[in-house]
């Protein structure tokens, strides 16, 4: 942003033109920004944009925790399963030392 607006050091725009010519997403970035016609909501513009991506990606990582457990359902119901098992196994081995 302040590149665009010209605030910065000659070295520091070297810096990032250097990072524009290695980075075509950069690049294009630049592109676009410079090419708005309305500079002075550039910053609110961007601003908004940040606040819907970081939404949208909390979003995204909350279907997947929900997803996450949904699939791995059948799992914890088979260590259940197991569990009684074992449970039941060891009742029944100790009652028939105990009939002995």
């Amino acid at each position: 942003m302040d590149y665009l607006a010209g605030h910065l050091s000659a070295e520091e725009s070297h810096e990032i033109e250097k990072l524009m010519a290695e980075n075509e997403f950069v690049n294009d970035a630049m592109e676009g920004l410079s090419g708005l016609s309305n500079k002075k909501n550039l910053e609110s513009l961007v601003e908004q944009l940040n606040t819907d991506l970081h939404k949208k990606l909390e979003e995204k990582k909350n279907r997947k925790k929900k997803r996450r457990v949904k699939e791995y359902s059948w799992v914890y119901l088979a260590l259940i399963l197991i569990i009684v098992l074992v449970v039941v196994a060891v009742f029944m081995i100790l009652r028939l030392q105990q009939s002995r």
